[in-house]
C-alpha cells in the first residue's frame, strides 16, 4: 500500500478515539501507534521517530502543548503535528497555533476530513519535489512562484499558499474556514472577505491555465479541471 511507510503517532487517553482513528488509518495504509499518556508518548517518538503526530491538547498527565514544545527543542522540529482536541474557542485555536501546530481540529471531527488534514500535512514536510507541476502550472516551492507557459504569475505570498493548498488537494472540496486558519495562521471568524479577496484574484491569475476554483455553497472551494 502506498502509506505502508508513514507512522502516525495518536497521542490520545480516550480508548474510543485511538481505536477508531487507529482502525482506520490502518485501512488506509498507514503504520500506527498510540500513546495514552505523554510519558508513553515520548517513549514512543525515542524508540521510533513518526511521520505525523495527532494530538490531544489535555492529557493526563500533562499538556499536549508543552510535549510538542519539547518536540520542537529537542530535535524534532520536522514532526508534522495536528491538534485534535475539545478545546475550540478562539483564543485555544490561536494559542495552539502559535505554540508550534501545524493544524488544529477540534472535536468531534469528520474521520474523512482528519485524514485529508494528516495526509496534507505529510505532504508539505519535504515528502514533495521543489517543483510540482500541475498540466500547465508549475508551482516552484523555493522561490513561491508559479509559472504557466513559462510566464511567471506574479502571485502574492498568500496566492501561492492558497494555490498551493488547492494543488495538494486537487477535486478535494476545502472549507473556507481550513483555508484561512492554514494561509492567515488564525481562525476566520466569520470575516471572509479576505479570502474572498485572495482566491477572485487568483481565479483570474490562473485563467487559461485548464484548472478552476469553484466554489459550493455550505461545503467550500474546490481546484477543478476544465
Amino acid at each position: 500500500m502506498k502509506n505502508q511507510n508513514k507512522r502516525i503517532l495518536f497521542v490520545e487517553d480516550n480508548e474510543k478515539i485511538i481505536y477508531a482513528n487507529i482502525r482506520k488509518f490502518t485501512r488506509a495504509g498507514y503504520e500506527t501507534a498510540a500513546a495514552p499518556t505523554l510519558a508513553e508518548a515520548r517513549l514512543s517518538v525515542s524508540e521510533k521517530t513518526p511521520d505525523a503526530i495527532v494530538l490531544d491538547i489535555m492529557m493526563p498527565d500533562g499538556s499536549g502543548l508543552k510535549f510538542m514544545q519539547e518536540l520542537r527543542e529537542n530535535g524534532h522540529s520536522n514532526i508534522p503535528v495536528l491538534l485534535l482536541t475539545g478545546l475550540g474557542a478562539k483564543e485555544d485555536i490561536v494559542r495552539g497555533l502559535t505554540a508550534g501546530g501545524d493544524d488544529y481540529l477540534t472535536k468531534p471531527y469528520d474521520f474523512e476530513e482528519l485524514l485529508a488534514r494528516v495526509e496534507a500535512l505529510l505532504r508539505r514536510t519535504g515528502r514533495v519535489p521543489e517543483i510540482v507541476t500541475k498540466g500547465r502550472l508549475s508551482l516552484d516551492l523555493a522561490a513561491n512562484a508559479a509559472i504557466l507557459d513559462q510566464t511567471n504569475l506574479l502571485l502574492a505570498q498568500k496566492e501561492f499558499a492558497l494555490l498551493f493548498i488547492f494543488v495538494q488537494n486537487e477535486d478535494r472540496c476545502i472549507s473556507a474556514e481550513y483555508l484561512y486558519e492554514k494561509v492567515w495562521r488564525a481562525p476566520m471568524a466569520g470575516d471572509t472577505h479576505a479570502l474572498k479577496s485572495a482566491i477572485s484574484r487568483l481565479r483570474d491569475k490562473i485563467k487559461g491555465s485548464g484548472w478552476k476554483i469553484e466554489w459550493s455553497r455550505g461545503e467550500g472551494y474546490s481546484f477543478v479541471g476544465e
